[in-house]
């Protein structure tokens, strides 16, 4: 009998006779392009896939004859159609049609722009939002990735998780400096997270972005599990962090427990 694997811990584990290891990789492939790295060979796509030269090479030829891939020959970046793997779960997850309406509600009461979003590994993936009326509107995109730990709804989720998958994030993740204001002490976090978890919201300032504000709180479903954060953004101009949790936490918490049943 084989034994079940798995490689992402949020994932039920898969029986060895199921497991399409060719499948596996041509998504490490394209995974592995980034803003760092946007045209690379095969060979820097494969040192950063652990794959051969000659391997990498064969699954980025399928995957340009597919489509998903461009090439001059040497150089290989991705195209516009790898667009179509994320806007399938848009269009498709239940999630991210039934908060739109919370959405609207949570703008039309802060005038700020409002975010739901979910952990995805070490990064937070915007999966829904609504931009405020007015000229503030240039905030995440649908599908952003942004490391959990500058935002104030990354924090709230992370503050949620077992002690023992904390620890172990901490032991694996380096808490990268955006800002001046961006917490890089893991002590400090450790603290910061600790708070957010005792007062159940969180609100990260200035930490990815100079002069921006974010609030946060638990979006859970109707058996109480944390499926996400609802989030407003705004410009911190001369507002005090009193005044705007004040303005906008009862709105969020508000909305969050409407929502509560449906998810």
């Amino acid at each position: 009998m084989t034994s079940p694997i798995s490689t992402n811990p949020s994932s039920p584990a898969l029986d060895k006779r199921d497991w399409i290891a060719g499948l596996e990789k041509g998504l490490s492939i394209i995974e592995c392009f980034d803003d760092a790295n946007p045209r690379l060979t095969a060979s820097q796509a494969g040192a950063r896939c652990g794959l051969t030269r000659t391997a990498t090479r064969r699954y980025l030829l399928t995957l340009a004859h597919l489509g998903y891939v461009a090439s001059d020959g040497k150089l290989f970046w991705l195209t516009p159609r790898v667009l179509r793997l994320g806007q399938s779960y848009l269009e498709s997850a239940r999630l991210p049609r039934i908060v739109q309406p919370f959405l609207q509600r949570v703008t039309a009461g802060t005038q700020e722009s409002a975010y739901v979003c979910v952990m995805d590994g070490d990064d937070i993936v915007y999966i829904a939002r609504n931009g405020a009326n007015r000229a503030l509107n240039t905030g995440y995109v649908l599908g952003a990735r942004v490391q959990a730990q500058v935002t104030a709804a990354g924090m709230l989720m992370l503050s949620m998780r077992e002690p023992e998958w904390l620890e172990s994030w901490f032991a694996n993740h380096e808490l990268k400096a955006y800002t001046s204001h961006t917490i890089t002490s893991k002590e400090r976090m450790r603290v910061e997270l600790a708070r957010v978890r005792a007062q159940g919201w969180a609100i990260s300032e200035q930490q990815l972005e100079l002069n921006h504000r974010g609030i946060a709180v638990p979006l859970r479903d109707r058996h109480g599990n944390m499926a996400g954060a609802l989030s407003v953004t705004m410009p911190m101009g001369h507002e005090a962090s009193e005044d705007a949790v004040a303005r906008v936490l009862s709105v969020l918490s508000e909305t969050a427990q409407a929502m509560r049943n449906l998810i």
